[in-house]
């Protein structure tokens, strides 16, 4: 069966070989997305918690493309640089989900892409 998949157009990360979005059956699996703004390409300034907003706005993004909001997402995984960094992401987190929200897991992690101190995956329904 042909995946569908979803696809980014950002210069930074348009010769980086992986899906924004892959469909398998009635689930969209999202790659991880980290803060990066896509007017400058370049890590939002101001912390995790304005690194995870600007992951929900492009979350938000590719699953308006896709037909879907943030309230069809089922299961994040978010991955800390710095586990300090937990109340932070997790306010921020708030504010892009009402509840019930979705399952989630959250790991510690030793660095991420580009410098980011956060990075977020998604599953949709």
């Amino acid at each position: 069966m042909p995946r569908k998949t979803l696809k980014i157009d950002h210069p930074a990360l348009k010769d980086l070989p992986f899906s924004a979005g892959v469909h398998a059956g009635k689930t969209l699996f999202l790659s991880g997305q980290v803060g990066l703004d896509p007017a400058t390409g370049a890590l939002v300034r101001g912390g995790v918690a304005a690194e995870t907003d600007q992951i929900f706005a492009n979350i938000a993004s590719v699953l308006a493309a896709a037909g879907k909001s943030l309230g069809d997402v089922v299961k994040t995984n978010v991955y800390l640089a710095h586990m300090d960094d937990y109340a932070a992401m997790n306010t921020a987190y708030a504010r892009a989900f009402e509840a019930p929200y979705p399952a989630r897991t959250c790991i510690g992690v030793a660095a991420l892409p580009l410098g980011a101190r956060v990075e977020i995956e998604a599953i949709v329904r």
